[in-house]
């Protein structure tokens, strides 16, 4: 699933082409995606384009009267046509058309992703952005923010970093890769973690994520950025994937287990 680089990469590849644009119509192929397409979207003509932002993994498409919310589902991506004319490929969903006769297409094979419609000036108000917590690459987040939501919980460490009421976007390889750097151990109960080593997990947090979307995210399967390329970052992986091989610190043995029903990735050595 793509994952906050991976979404963060989409955006800052598609923003170009819609900046100071006018989305002329969208051109929809099936009527729902993971949810029924609104029909507002539907109907929407000759809209000039505010902004593109993300808030987590959903893209908002600023416009006059509210917001195109998009997540990009298990194996959705967005792209660039460089002519309105291109012909849609097999899982080629929604066509954004542009008044630069360009067109950003949703492809999405698995039909997991969605597009949904908020109105007003405010995304925040729709009841999936509702109660998320601080973006991890923003001021509010700290290894202090960690600390004080983790106080008196039990839950596994690595389970409470991928809290979207946490914090934002630290998706599975994210949360696997920053504990690894932190050195700590993804079983360990959150309320057990000191306020020092909160900090360094924050920290690796930042970084590891920052690093991702300079190299375009993490490519495993499907995703690719705005532009039809994908992302290099998984060369970087310590401990993602990378389970019965050396672990790159210390040579012993990286280890797998199912934390939370996800695949989580450790050094048994490097993390306690």
């Amino acid at each position: 699933m793509p994952e906050l680089p991976e979404v963060e990469t989409t955006r800052r590849g598609l923003w170009p082409y819609l900046e100071n644009q006018v989305l002329q119509q969208v051109i929809t192929r099936r009527k729902n995606l993971r949810w029924p397409i609104p029909a507002t979207i539907t109907r929407l003509r000759d809209q000039p384009v505010i902004d593109f932002q993300r808030r987590a993994k959903y893209l908002l498409l600023q416009l006059p009267n509210g917001y195109i919310i998009t997540h990009l589902g298990m194996s959705g991506s967005m792209r660039v046509e460089l002519s309105t004319d291109s012909p849609p490929r097999k899982h080629d969903h929604v066509d954004w058309l542009l008044n630069s006769n360009r067109l950003i297409r949703f492809h999405d094979p698995r039909r997991f992703g969605f597009m949904l419609w908020q109105p007003g000036d405010n995304p925040e108000c729709h009841k999936l952005l509702a109660k998320l917590g601080p973006e991890p690459l923003g001021e509010q987040f700290s290894g202090d923010w960690l600390w004080h939501q983790a106080q008196r919980r039990s839950v596994a460490v690595k389970s409470f970093l991928m809290n979207n009421q946490v914090v934002v976007g630290v998706g599975n390889i994210y949360a696997s890769e920053a504990l690894f750097m932190a050195g700590i151990h993804p079983l360990r109960a959150a309320g057990r973690v000191s306020l020092q080593r909160y900090r360094l997990l924050a920290e690796a947090v930042i970084k590891v994520l920052q690093r991702s979307i300079k190299q375009g995210g993490t490519t495993l399967r499907d995703f690719v950025g705005g532009q039809g390329e994908p992302g290099y970052f998984k060369q970087q992986l310590n401990v993602y994937g990378r389970d019965g091989l050396s672990c790159k610190h210390c040579d012993n043995i990286i280890t797998s287990k199912i934390i939370g029903q996800r695949n989580s990735y450790y050094c048994p050595k490097c993390q306690r």
